[in-house]
């Protein structure tokens, strides 16, 4: 059964095509086929989830928006948090993704956590937001630079955000950064963008440039079913200026 759902998972990533006239048809034609078995593959798939979530403070009464988190089992990594917050918004444009985010939030009787259609450059909550993240969302934003000013404008003062994502190094990057070699800088974009997804070196500098960093990593990940091949993904966790 595992391997027959990740043979479903798999046509929808490599040979259905996505259709769409805006970004939400092609969110929900890309994951409307997949919805059910989507968690399973990507836990394998996503690496860096657990330890970026697991990292980050929740204040008690605190409010958490999660961008493009899909059927919400990020949440799951802070299972034992949410009892203690105010609200938990899991925001994506992807339908199907959300009835299994609002089944799995019924089932935990968690009653301060919503499932949002919504789109997360224009996503706001009539109330501060302690926390925003986002979990390999940004690569699939078409104006992922938008939806990061976005949840600058909602975070409170000293608030934080959290990303993990799939991203590729400038040719020169700062230097206290990685450089990836020429082949994984190319490569990457081009495997992932058949499925709408864009790695890009602009992702870190762009974060660096809005937040101040609280801990930050340059990591690989095995792809399931490629066993010589390592995808580079990040995290970073950065703070919103007081200031601001």
């Amino acid at each position: 059964m595992a391997l027959l759902a990740d043979l479903r998972v798999l046509y929808h990533l490599a040979v259905k095509p996505v259709r769409g006239r805006d970004h939400a048809e092609r969110m929900e034609s890309f994951y409307s086929g997949q919805a059910d078995a989507y968690d399973d593959f990507r836990r394998r798939l996503l690496k860096g989830r657990e330890e970026m979530y697991s990292s980050l403070e929740l204040p008690d009464a605190g409010v958490w928006v999660d961008m493009g988190g899909g059927t919400g089992s990020n949440v799951e990594y802070r299972a034992d948090d949410l009892e203690r917050l105010k609200s938990v918004y899991v925001v994506d444009l992807s339908k199907s993704l959300l009835e299994v985010a609002d089944k799995r939030f019924k089932e935990r009787g968690w009653s301060n956590a919503r499932a949002c259609t919504a789109d997360a450059t224009t996503f706001q909550p009539e109330e501060p937001v302690d926390v925003v993240t986002f979990s390999y969302s940004l690569t699939m934003i078409p104006d992922w630079f938008t939806a990061i000013e976005n949840a600058l404008r909602m975070l409170r003062p000293g608030g934080l955000i959290g990303v993990v994502d799939f991203y590729v190094s400038r040719k020169y990057p700062q230097a206290t950064a990685e450089r990836h070699a020429w082949w994984t800088r190319h490569f990457w974009p081009a495997w992932f963008g058949n499925d709408n997804v864009f790695p890009s070196a602009d992702h870190f500098p762009y974060l660096h440039g809005h937040f101040e960093p609280v801990s930050v990593g340059e990591h690989r990940a095995k792809i399931p079913y490629l066993p010589f091949v390592r995808a580079p993904y990040y995290t970073f966790v950065g703070r919103k200026s007081e200031s601001v």
